[in-house]
């Protein structure tokens, strides 16, 4: 499988959901600043309709960037947009997230076993 290589805006769908998971590939891959387009792009599509606040987390835990993917995973537990985020106690994209005590809290206030 090919990684996309062209830029952001030539993505034929702008489903929120293929920009974070191409968002994630690219932070995973070290392509920092094709992720970050990305997030650019997630934000702006996000003044036109709904974009759920854990593909933004996604994308900052593929960078390494921990306080931000907090920020963002609280904000989905804010909005109550929560309800996709059961699967972030087996999703793989948030295991860099895993040891760190925020992440824990967050499985308690959503009532999963630990």
């Amino acid at each position: 499988m090919t990684l996309y290589r062209g830029t952001p805006s030539r993505i034929r769908t702008r489903s929120a959901y293929a920009l974070a998971g191409l968002g994630y590939a690219n932070a995973v891959t070290g392509r920092r600043a094709e992720a970050q387009k990305l997030l650019d792009q997630l934000n702006q599509l996000s003044k036109q309709e709904y974009v759920p606040a854990v593909f933004r987390a996604q994308i900052y835990a593929g960078l390494g960037e921990k306080d931000q993917a907090f920020e963002w995973l609280e904000k989905s537990y804010e909005d109550r947009s929560i309800a996709n985020l059961a699967e972030i106690k087996v999703d793989p994209q948030f295991d860099p997230l895993r040891s760190d005590p925020r992440f824990q809290d967050l499985l308690r206030r959503l009532n999963l076993p630990q």
